[in-house]
């Protein structure tokens, strides 16, 4: 296996044997070794079930694959091979670097002992020394904040506490293969962000990232390629957004019965799409070229607008980009965009932010976003008399007819607490010609964000 290679599976199997009565049970355990001894031929009492069968294919370092498929297809079986904690019946894996394995959170607690007592056992069975438990200690409990519970028996934790500190103890060293099985579900909404924003601090740092969910817009959202599992069998690998399309497709069409054309009913195994390539989207050109065309115009950033702050830095420019850095005074709803905000900083200013809201006429918001969860692993230190650029990439929503503003705003801080320096009103205003008559917006946006120091002296 090559040094760019995290995993590699190779026709992997995994066989269990289901017995209709626990007497079948012991008579496989006793009776074929008797038979065998008499030199008389014997028969099994058990049906085999093979979870997986002859699985193969190959991760990359650094990749992040997703696992979907119903229950029952082998998902967690895969998982928890990976994770060394089941053997395979056939086949060969290999797994390159250490792996850190969230599967049943809390499991592997022993519930008499306390939540600190509990962290020291789960540190070393991951591989960390005593000191380097009793140096990441401090580290678990803050993330996992379940306060003074910690020297509680782990009895008394709730799930979501359990949660807080499986997750903490299993993450605070960051692993070169992380393996996520459907832990998230479960657990306050504030945690789950949290956890997914050390999961991304780990994947832009090189960590290979496993992640089985029902969660589709989380997968699309972490995942850059999925394998799908169907009854123990590879039934597709590609990326994500395709993978996911012929997964959904074929949920709805079992749940509706619905019939193909050729009058058979729409069966997974009738087709092979184990590998699955992207196709480009024509969907827009389509729209573009029929009265659904949604033309935005967009107007000059307006520096009189309302603002207030404490002025140690100002919002410089708000504008709409095109995907190569270039002004637009029209878009199209579907177009991929850039929305760039800059900001003049009169003094040196540490930790800075920058995010935008776009309002619609009635002064609703409708999205928005801003660079913390980008940068507060490296915060952005902009020195005097220079400015701040970010760029925020997403498909311009395809949008009902009417106007709509730009509000901007440049801070220091965290997502939580944090200085307003300029907060500028509805800097931008752009409209929506001949757009649908529906209410909302179609699209969805953010791409990628991205926040740098310019015009540096």
């Amino acid at each position: 296996m090559s040094d760019e290679t995290a995993i590699r599976v190779s026709n992997l199997g995994k066989c269990y044997h289901i017995y209709d009565a626990p007497s079948d049970r012991l008579k496989q355990f006793v009776l074929p070794r008797l038979k065998r001894l008499a030199g008389r031929s014997s028969r099994d009492y058990f049906r085999p079930f093979w979870a997986l069968k002859s699985l193969s294919f190959e991760v990359k370092k650094g990749e992040t694959v997703g696992i979907i498929g119903s229950n029952g297809s082998g998902k967690s079986t895969l998982l928890q091979i990976l994770a060394g904690t089941l053997t395979p019946t056939s086949g060969e894996v290999n797994v390159n670097g250490r792996v850190a394995a969230l599967l049943e959170l809390g499991s592997g607690f022993n519930p008499e002992f306390t939540g600190r007592e509990n962290v020291i056992m789960a540190g070393q069975i991951l591989g960390m020394s005593r000191d380097e438990i009793f140096e990441a200690f401090h580290d678990i409990e803050n993330f996992a904040e379940i306060g003074s519970h910690i020297d509680q028996p782990v009895k008394t934790y709730s799930t979501g506490m359990q949660v807080r500190l499986a997750f903490s103890v299993a993450t605070v060293k960051r692993p070169e293969i992380l393996i996520v099985d459907e832990a998230l579900s479960v657990g306050d909404a504030f945690f789950q962000h949290k956890c997914y924003s050390r999961i991304r601090q780990f994947q832009n740092k090189g960590t290979t990232l496993f992640f089985v969910s029902h969660d589709m817009a989380a997968l699309r959202s972490l995942c850059n390629r999925s394998i799908w599992l169907n009854n123990g069998v590879l039934r597709a690998s590609g990326d994500t957004k395709t993978v996911v399309d012929f997964y959904m497709t074929e949920v709805y069409a079992k749940q509706q019965s619905i019939q193909t054309s050729d009058g058979t009913s729409n069966d997974s195994s009738r087709e092979d799409i184990s590998i699955i390539k992207p196709k480009r989207d024509c969907r827009l050109d389509f729209i573009n070229k029929t009265n659904l065309r949604n033309d935005i115009e967009v107007f000059d950033f307006d520096e009189e607008a309302y603002r207030w702050g404490d002025g140690l830095a100002t919002i410089s420019a708000i504008r709409i980009d095109d995907v190569n850095g270039q002004p637009l005074s029209w878009a199209l709803g579907g177009e991929e965009v850039l929305l760039t905000v800059e900001a003049f900083c009169k003094e040196s200013l540490d930790a800075i932010i920058l995010g935008f809201i776009v309002r619609d006429r009635l002064g609703q918001n409708l999205f928005g976003d801003n660079t913390f969860l980008t940068t507060q692993d490296k915060p952005v230190f902009v020195r005097a008399q220079n400015t701040v650029r970010a760029q925020f990439r997403f498909l311009m929503p395809i949008l009902p007819a009417g106007s709509y503003a730009i509000t901007a705003a440049v801070a220091t801080g965290t997502q939580n607490e944090h200085i307003i320096h300029d907060w500028i009103n509805e800097g931008l205003f752009f409209e929506s010609h001949n757009g649908f008559t529906v209410s909302g917006l179609v699209g969805v946006p953010m791409h990628s964000i991205s926040i740098e120091e310019v015009n540096q002296h």
